[in-house]
């Protein structure tokens, strides 16, 4: 017999994003050619979830978190308000269309947007997961 392939053993890299997005299908992509298991949250089905939300805030900060060349930002004239962190926050619970895509997560690591370093952290951190 042999050795279990990464995606059989592993918890999955959660990747949350929208189908139509081209940045959440290179993060796929990203994590697919690496032959990890990936979990895909389609944000435009399902929103994500208030308490999932609040981790990624509370690990990258909601600045990160924000698409500021987002139609949705530009149409709310969101760049003309004064925000401190926390109302900002709020605003991305209300209107998840200001979120950068994709947002993935695997156990404590986090990354917002086409990072493809902190990609290579995540997937590092899920290939240990594995051997561990």
């Amino acid at each position: 017999m042999g050795r279990p392939s990464a995606s059989t053993v592993a918890s999955p890299v959660i990747v949350f994003g929208r189908d139509d997005s081209a940045p959440t299908r290179a993060a796929l992509r990203y994590f697919k050619e690496r032959r990890l298991a990936v979990q895909f949250a389609d944000l435009r089905r399902r929103p994500m979830a208030a308490g999932e939300l609040r981790r990624f805030v509370e690990r990258l900060g909601a600045t990160a978190l924000v698409d500021v060349e987002a139609r949705a930002w530009r149409d709310g004239g969101l760049g003309y308000l004064r925000m401190d962190a926390a109302e900002l926050a709020e605003r991305l619970l209300a209107d998840q269309r200001l979120l950068r895509l994709p947002l993935v997560r695997h156990g404590g690591a986090f990354a917002a947007g086409r990072d493809e370093v902190a990609w290579a952290a995540i997937a590092a951190a899920a290939i240990a997961s594995v051997r561990s």
